[in-house]
């Protein structure tokens, strides 16, 4: 009797396309990472880091500034953005502002009272200032967050 060969799909093919596209997919991935890591210092200000950069950082965090801001596209979008907060307003306004929180003006969110001392305000005033020096490609896109 001749047997008749398939010509269909075969396990072997099948592993072959699995072992060749897990390769493949292993190598781009690498890549990514390769080149993710190399820009990372370029844009990430790190060289800006000071010891009121890094208070402003813990002020953010323990007055959880990120559930209503946002910063660099991360957070809630409950208050406005604040990556870019020290090129548009300066640092006068962004601690006058904290400073007379809330406004009770009537239809408009408040922002709490949070009582910072000056060198408190200073601190977040520095945090804002180095996150508006981080590269984040052009976010927010456009100058009002």
């Amino acid at each position: 009797m001749n047997q008749v060969k398939s010509s269909g799909f075969t396990k072997q093919m099948a592993r072959n396309m699995f072992y060749g596209g897990s390769v493949f997919f292993i190598l781009v991935f690498t890549g990514l990472i390769w080149d993710s890591e190399r820009r990372i210092p370029a844009r990430s200000n790190a060289e800006a880091i000071t010891p009121a950069v890094i208070n402003g950082k813990k002020l953010w965090e323990t007055r959880n500034c990120i559930g209503c801001h946002t910063l660099l596209g991360e957070g809630a979008y409950f208050a406005p953005e604040l990556g870019n907060v020290y090129a548009r307003r300066g640092p006068d306004f962004i601690k006058t502002w904290i400073k007379i929180q809330p406004t009770h003006v009537e239809g408009r969110r408040q922002m709490p009272q949070f009582n910072f001392t000056e060198q408190q305000l200073d601190d977040l005033v520095e945090f804002l200032r180095w996150t508006g020096g981080i590269d984040a490609e052009k976010w927010p896109p456009n100058i009002e967050g």
